[in-house]
């Protein structure tokens, strides 16, 4: 039997991890753009201390290797009496790492904004919140595109350092069969092939949300 068809036979532990690793990113990067998006708005108009310490986590967190974040909560956060699942802690750890990093993307954009819109919406009634969420951040986020999915993928490769903390997903798939038949190029082969589809189809989305954007006016975004 050749390694490929070793490959084959085993199909089911890489799909098994492919799946895995499509939950743990969609449910992060979902979680991290949410919690990006609260933070701009928490630091809008904000006193200066609480824009303060809301600066300090965003800078902490992109100062900060991921690796370290994910060892941090699986395997420290149980001296404090705090036991997190390995999911639970690869999953948080990735939302505040890269929620960080999307509210540094959005609040870079934001400052671009002219100041005549927030007037505009005040004297039509919109609260605050109100116009953050139907006025600003879909702009933010038309005009951050091309950054926002780069940080998507960035977010979709951090997922396979969370094999370290036990986590089965793609690179643990890839391991396990590696370690056990000894076949480590044509895992990691078929590793790569799965992390390619999903960069695609994630460049796609994006384009199709340019074209959004170019129909809202932002085609120089």
């Amino acid at each position: 039997m050749s390694n490929w068809e070793i490959l084959w036979s085993s199909r089911d532990v890489f799909w098994q991890g492919f799946g895995n690793t499509v939950t743990i990113f969609v449910i992060s990067a979902i979680a991290a753009f949410l919690l990006g998006s609260l933070l701009v708005f928490m630091m809008e108009g904000a006193r200066p201390r609480l824009k303060k310490p809301l600066r300090i986590f965003i800078d902490g967190m992109r100062m900060l290797p991921f690796l370290i974040l994910a060892y941090l909560f699986y395997y420290g956060l149980p001296s404090l009496e705090i036991r997190l699942s390995a999911w639970q802690a690869g999953v948080s750890a990735l939302i505040l790492y890269h929620g960080a990093y999307f509210a540094e993307i959005l609040r870079g954009s934001r400052v671009t904004l002219s100041s005549g819109q927030e007037e505009a919406a005040t004297a039509l009634g919109f609260s605050r919140p109100a116009m953050f969420i139907r006025i600003i951040l879909p702009q933010l986020v038309l005009r951050t595109r091309g950054v926002m999915g780069n940080q998507l993928i960035i977010l979709l490769k951090d997922t396979a350092f969370l094999v370290i903390i036990t986590v089965r997903e793609l690179t643990a798939a890839a391991n396990s069969l590696s370690s056990t038949y000894f076949i480590p190029m044509e895992a990691f082969i078929v590793v790569i092939g799965f992390y390619w589809a999903i960069s695609l189809m994630l460049e796609q989305s994006i384009r199709l949300l340019g074209r959004l954007g170019e129909k809202r006016g932002f085609s120089n975004a």
